[in-house]
């Protein structure tokens, strides 16, 4: 069983800043265990306030969730009610965001945990995290829920 260690928590962070930094954006980043517990959350210089308690409920969403939120919107524009309902649940940490800058962290074929983005436009995030994560190796593909088969891409086309 893989677990996502602080340092390569801080490793996720530190190439998301420079990733952000390179298309002038100052983004906070958030990188969750596979329960969703936090392992790092860093705000940079010149981000907004409330980007670390986003880029922290996306990493969430994408860790218990165990799909990037690109994969999750489809199903939360058709079951708007039961996705509001998760948020409510009694151990629902933070409400479940299906949203770009939400990719779930994933090595060796097991989820590990969740990354989170928050303070550039939805594709800025989205673009940071994935670039991000297949850089350091991480896994992007995800099979599509409820269907057997081949793995759907993390773009949610098939979600």
């Amino acid at each position: 069983m893989s677990t996502l260690t602080l340092d390569a928590a801080e490793e996720i962070i530190a190439a998301a800043h420079k990733r952000a930094q390179a298309i002038g954006k100052a983004v906070s980043v958030a990188v969750v265990d596979a329960g969703g517990f936090p392992i790092a959350i860093r705000r940079p210089d010149g981000a907004r306030p409330l980007t670390p308690d986003i880029a922290r409920a996306k990493a969430y969403t994408a860790a218990v969730m165990q799909r990037p939120g690109r994969m999750l919107k489809k199903w939360q524009e058709s079951q708007p009610v039961f996705f509001s309902q998760l948020s409510q649940l009694p151990g629902a940490a933070l409400p479940i965001m299906a949203a770009d800058g939400s990719v779930t962290i994933k090595k060796d074929g097991e989820i590990i945990g969740g990354l989170g983005i928050a303070g550039g436009t939805a594709d800025e995030d989205q673009q940071i995290a994935e670039e991000v994560l297949a850089q350091l190796g991480y896994e992007l593909e995800f099979a599509a829920w409820g269907v057997a088969g081949e793995p759907a891409a993390a773009s949610g086309k098939d979600a």
